[in-house]
């Protein structure tokens, strides 16, 4: 969702958050939704949908041996049991999953497309500069892959700067 804010008064750029994030509240999965999602199976279709910077459960059929990713940059996957894979989006984009058993054999082969997160964020857009939100249910800037840069480059920054003080307390 996307709104464009005009001129740079706190006051517009409050009143555009408020409004994104009353309107992204209708897009919001059902609450249980997660809960009842014991985690994808891997092998019953052509094609696994991940969201970036989130990791998704997935079970395979027979116990892997071997686990293959075309392009780790998009997507990480950690083997927690022999049936039992963690994906985790990293970045924007279409890869591919393969899994092997102990024999060599394929037990699966799946596309895998990392997408981006749409729940509570609102996209700010000042001419060709991009920002995101996320909004829930106040909205803070976040880092997101085709944001401004100088914008991004700061909050990484910020995060680090922060980061560094605890671990300067804890010395």
């Amino acid at each position: 969702m996307a709104f464009p804010v005009f001129g740079s008064s706190i006051g517009q750029f409050s009143k555009y958050c408020a409004i994104a994030a009353v309107l992204s509240v209708a897009h919001l999965a059902p609450s249980g939704a997660l809960a009842s999602d014991p985690g994808s199976v891997l092998g019953e279709s052509t094609s696994l949908k991940i969201t970036i910077d989130r990791a998704k459960v997935v079970r395979i059929a027979k116990t892997a041996d071997t686990v293959i990713v075309g392009n780790p940059s998009i997507v990480d996957a950690t083997i927690q049991d022999g049936r039992t894979i963690i994906l985790t989006g990293r970045s924007f984009g279409v890869t591919n999953l393969i899994v092997l058993d102990v024999n060599g054999s394929p037990i699966v082969d799946e596309t895998i497309t990392v997408q981006g997160h749409e729940v509570n964020t609102v996209r700010i857009y000042r001419r060709a500069v991009r920002e995101t939100m996320a909004c829930d249910p106040v909205c803070e800037p976040t880092l997101t892959i085709g944001d401004d840069g100088k914008l991004f480059n700061n909050a990484i920054g910020q995060i680090n700067s922060r980061n560094a003080l605890s671990k300067d307390a804890t010395q």
